[in-house]
């Protein structure tokens, strides 16, 4: 234990940023944080291959397991639903738009607007599945890379449009970029979307008592909800599963939603209960229940 704050992190742009974030907020609770840089398979990983399943957090993991780090900054949108025993998330402490975005090349484009025939690029079959059910005369290419790589092969000329996060965009002050925010009605987000999630050791004690002073109850209600719609439809976060919690006025809303990869098939669900953990897990399997019949079509 030290009275200095190891803090894991990718070495990516937006990763930095999300890391400074938590790490601003410690220290002005008055503690001393040092950024420390873990690199990846995902960063490893070429241009071109899609990312596997955990393949941003594994080693993040791998370094707090081993001592290397304190805490370790996540999207939440990329943790596996399984996670070491010893390991904990401490807190969920910000959430930015949990919305898909559309961007073009030349800005003011539209997804109900765009030609016959545009291609558009992604690396999520959650994406693909989605914008395809809605326009399936426009051609997918499967688009990797981290999202200041997207932003240049989109410019570039190899796809007329990208699916982005609309956070990672917010979070990298490109905002301006954005042609459209997509309605989680078109587009369902993945589950934990915009939110930051912040892991630890469950035995380090110092550290627990310091990053669960940024939680917020109101995300981590709804990231849980969401996650287990996944988890309710045994899907990944690679699953074309996507899910929104919302609370307002002690109730919980939560549009949960599949797609075919290839736009083929799509399924919305919209359930409400009281805002608390076992009203969330309530309608999450009931959510997940209602997802199975598109989601094994595509298992």
């Amino acid at each position: 234990m030290t009275d200095v704050l190891r803090l894991g992190t990718r070495g990516s742009h937006l990763a930095l940023i999300q890391s400074a974030v938590v790490a601003d907020s410690l220290r002005r609770l008055g503690h001393r944080v040092e950024l420390v840089t873990v690199l990846t398979e995902g960063d490893r990983r070429p241009p071109d291959l899609a990312p596997g399943v955990g393949v941003f957090v594994t080693a993040l993991e791998r370094a707090l397991v081993a001592d290397e780090v304190d805490l370790a900054v996540h999207s939440a949108k990329d943790l596996p639903l399984d996670t070491p025993d010893d390991l904990v998330v401490a807190a969920f402490p910000e959430r930015e738009d949990p919305r898909d975005a559309l961007v073009t090349a030349g800005g003011g484009g539209r997804l109900d607007a765009l030609a016959d025939g545009a291609s558009f690029g992604t690396d999520s079959p959650r994406r693909a599945g989605f914008v395809l059910y809605m326009r399936p005369e426009l051609r997918h290419r499967r688009l990797h890379g981290n999202v200041d790589t997207r932003l240049r092969r989109l410019d570039a000329g190899e796809v007329d449009a990208l699916i982005v996060a609309a956070a990672g965009l917010d979070r990298l002050g490109a905002a301006s970029r954005i042609d459209e925010r997509l309605a989680a009605e078109v587009v369902a987000p993945a589950p934990g979307q915009g939110a930051l999630a912040v892991q630890c050791r469950a035995g380090d004690r110092f550290t627990l008592q310091a990053v669960r002073e940024l939680d917020s109850a109101a995300i981590r209600l709804a990231v849980m909800t969401e996650r287990r719609v996944l988890a309710a439809t045994g899907g990944s976060c690679r699953a074309p599963v996507g899910a929104l919690a919302r609370i307002s006025g002690g109730r919980l809303s939560l549009l949960a939603a599949a797609a075919a990869p290839d736009g083929s098939e799509r399924c919305v669900v919209k359930l409400e209960a009281e805002a608390t953990e076992s009203g969330g897990l309530r309608i999450a399997e009931q959510a997940g229940r209602e997802l199975m019949k598109v989601v094994t079509l595509v298992a």
